[in-house]
């Protein structure tokens, strides 16, 4: 079993605990709050994040210069970004049928896709970003459903963010350093 599998493998047990003897939707489950079930889910994020970032990304690109990485990844036989990596398995847990979501938004991004796009995502990302340590917690409605979300920091943790970022063509901003926080990754949990 590789690290991914057994990360994955973490996340949905978490899950299933979490949601078990749910009868009522509106209810808190029994045992994990949506808190608890939110921040292991970014602590497996995280981590898998910084790792792919690092030791990928970072030492391949960056130190070794054996491979490149890009946007545009398999026109240019390269490895993909780290942001990539991450939205690529958000969508795979959606069809996986995961019952949670999960992605990054930023008050800078470079693909204005990831721009906040309500006031609960727009006050996330202004919390986090005023607070460097804390996370924001709230509930809001989207559609009909009602959702538990959490928005944490996605920080700098090497060289190839920051350089990737600063020096990025459609970047709205150019001067970002080592622990710097970049935007947030926000976790939806339906309710």
């Amino acid at each position: 079993m590789n690290i991914k599998t057994i990360n994955y493998f973490t996340a949905s047990i978490i899950l299933v605990l979490a949601l078990s003897g749910c009868e009522n939707k509106q209810e808190q489950p029994a045992g994990v709050s949506f808190k608890t079930m939110a921040d292991a889910l970014y602590a497996v994020m995280k981590a898998d994040r910084t790792v792919y970032a690092r030791d990928v990304i970072n030492r391949l690109v960056n130190q070794e210069k054996a491979i490149k990485a890009s946007e545009h990844w398999k026109d240019d036989k390269a490895l993909p970004l780290p942001a990539q990596i991450f939205r690529l398995g958000a969508e795979q847990a959606a069809e996986d049928g995961a019952t949670f979501s999960y992605g990054l938004l930023s008050e800078w991004p470079i693909n204005k896709k990831n721009a906040p796009t309500n006031d609960i995502e727009k006050q996330g990302l202004k919390f986090i970003s005023a607070n460097p340590g804390q996370h924001f917690y709230a509930d809001e409605k989207l559609g009909e459903r009602q959702y538990f979300t959490a928005i944490y920091p996605d920080v700098a943790v090497t060289d190839a963010c920051i350089e990737c970022h600063n020096d990025h063509k459609d970047s709205p901003k150019t001067d970002f350093e080592t622990g710097d926080i970049m935007g947030g990754v926000v976790i939806r949990i339906p309710m």
